[in-house]
């Protein structure tokens, strides 16, 4: 029995933090009973509008790029496993074109809760159609982040721009720091 208990407490433990951390996700307004599309639209649009009143030099990266993904809020919590949930849109040419969830999960010595939006700017054409025929899209570590250390500005330069995905990370809200979108999972759904 002794030789059984730790595999038991680890499961027990994990089962634990995942209903914990679905719990606190879906607790906490990111649209995760939501299924209207035109609710998410209008999320969308006041991501976008906050996004470009705050930092007016996204504009002209969103007119540069093939598409956008939009999260307008995005829950990520954690107690020694983590997970974040979000829903959000794809827009090309200012049109929603499709609907998609964001997933994250996560091990390791964590305690705490944020919320915060992203957009994914696909700056070629290729990046987005990639993009769009995964089944399951999963964001890396290659992403160029448009966010100054500091967090307060988010600016464009001719590096930044070569980039095939820019990820904005922005309104963060919460006690964990550091919010990136590495990591996290992106299928599209039905709203």
């Amino acid at each position: 029995m002794s030789s059984q208990t730790p595999k038991i407490m680890s499961r027990r433990a994990f089962a634990f933090g995942a209903l914990a951390t679905a719990g606190v996700t879906s607790a906490c307004g990111n649209g995760v009973g939501n299924t209207n599309a035109s609710t998410l639209d209008a999320r969308v649009d006041a991501t976008l509008n906050q996004m470009y009143s705050q930092y007016p030099s996204t504009i002209d990266l969103s007119n540069k790029a093939a598409g956008m993904l939009v999260m307008p809020l995005v829950t990520e919590a954690g107690f020694v496993f983590g997970g974040a949930f979000g829903r959000g849109a794809l827009r090309i040419d200012d049109v929603t074109v499709d609907y998609y969830s964001a997933i994250k999960g996560n091990a390791g010595l964590q305690i705490g809760a944020q919320q915060y939006a992203h957009v994914l700017f696909f700056m070629t054409q290729d990046a987005l159609a990639n993009f769009r025929r995964s089944s399951g899209w999963a964001a890396g570590a290659d992403l160029e982040y448009v966010i100054s250390d500091e967090g307060n500005s988010i600016t464009a330069d001719s590096n930044t721009l070569t980039a095939p995905v820019i990820a904005a990370v922005f309104g963060q809200a919460g006690l964990r720091i550091g919010a990136t979108v590495e990591g996290i999972k992106y299928t599209r759904i039905i709203p």
